[in-house]
């Protein structure tokens, strides 16, 4: 079994699938991504729900079970199968496992997601990997529970305990390594972009300069579905956003000085490699970020650059609200639950700026 890249006849758009060893498509793993593709989820998580059926269903074919037979000990058997460093190899240290507890589960949600989506459309065996709990009394209810009172609510059956960990970030003095060694404007404004507003890398791939209000200092994400570089702005409304004065010379100094007579809506293209003018693509900024790396010896990522800079507005005392904004995102818990992990110097200057505490009483 494998995941298959596969591109739609009429439209274009690039899906994925599961086929078997015959390359013949697995038609319930096709149903249900095919599913996830016309309710606009990302390609990305297309992508990824895809190799996690594809391990799935390549586990079922080991043990010669049917999907719609399985159960939930299939389930326990396939995270031991996931976790096993190699066949037939026993794990007896949980630091030796060949996937960590949170790969284990993002595998888990595809597979759990899968039975859902089968489980409603009438594959009675199928609920049998889906658990149903109801709302206790006296237990919290969240805003508009009353919808779904008497109704069902799904959870997973098999989950790991898996440890948090703490968003990467860089230091100032890392992010100032990483822009002078853009030999290029357009790279340096890229950089600078994201490091400045904590923007996705595709929200900026997907700017036009239209997007780009240089008389007010502002910047509009507009969720776009026509950009021809995938690009994808991960949020249903038109987020503006602040930028600095200097941000937006940077951008004006790369428009006369490298952009020049191009015509292109994109704020971000080829310049230096064929063809020019198309606008950049995910995999353009991954080999960018690539040579940087070897030339700085900073191993960073763009999405680094956002959790760096949500990082420091947290630790300014923005209130989480402005951060989520400025992040996108669709729910202040959504920023809450990914970047307050203060540590003990973080709550201890929050306590002095506070007054709980005076500066005396820090050690120095």
């Amino acid at each position: 079994m494998k995941a298959q890249r596969v591109l739609m006849p009429v439209t274009g758009v690039e899906s994925w699938t599961v086929v078997d060893q015959d390359f013949g498509p697995v038609e319930a793993a096709e149903r249900y991504l095919a599913f996830l593709s016309s309710i606009e989820r990302s390609p990305n998580t297309v992508r990824a729900y895809a190799h996690s059926l594809a391990l799935w269903m390549e586990f079922l074919a080991l043990r010669r079970t049917d999907w719609a037979s399985a159960g939930v000990e299939d389930v326990s058997r396939f995270v031991f199968w996931l976790r096993a460093p190699g066949g037939n190899v026993i794990v007896l240290d949980a630091s030796t496992a060949r996937r960590s507890e949170a790969t284990v589960n993002r595998h888990l949600a595809a597979v759990f997601g899968f039975y859902d989506f089968h489980a409603r459309t009438g594959v009675a065996l199928a609920e049998s990997l889906v658990a149903w709990r109801r709302v206790p009394r006296g237990s919290f209810k969240p805003f508009l529970h009353h919808v779904t009172k008497g109704r069902p609510i799904p959870t997973r059956p098999v989950k790991l305990k898996a440890p948090r960990r703490l968003p990467a970030t860089l230091t100032v003095e890392e992010i100032a390594v990483i822009l002078a060694a853009c030999t290029r404007l357009r790279d340096r404004f890229l950089f600078a972009l994201l490091a400045e507003t904590g923007i996705r890398v595709g929200q900026a791939l997907g700017l036009r300069h239209s997007d780009f209000v240089s008389r007010r200092c502002e910047l509009r994400i507009v969720p776009r579905e026509d950009n021809v570089n995938g690009a994808r702005a991960k949020t249903k409304t038109i987020a503006t956003l602040p930028v600095s004065a200097p941000l937006v010379r940077l951008y004006s100094e790369y428009m006369h000085t490298e952009y020049g007579e191009l015509d292109s809506d994109y704020v971000f293209v080829n310049l230096f490699a064929a063809p020019v003018g198309r606008p950049m693509r995910y995999d353009a900024v991954a080999k960018l970020v690539a040579r940087l790396r070897a030339g700085t010896g900073i191993e960073f990522s763009p999405h680094v650059l956002r959790h760096t800079r949500a990082t420091e507005l947290i630790r300014a005392g923005v209130p989480i609200e402005i951060v989520s904004r400025m992040l996108t995102h669709r729910s202040v818990v959504t920023t809450s639950e990914t970047y307050v992990h203060l540590g003990v110097e973080d709550v201890r200057a929050e306590l002095v700026r506070a007054g709980i505490w005076s500066d005396r009483t820090v050690p120095s």
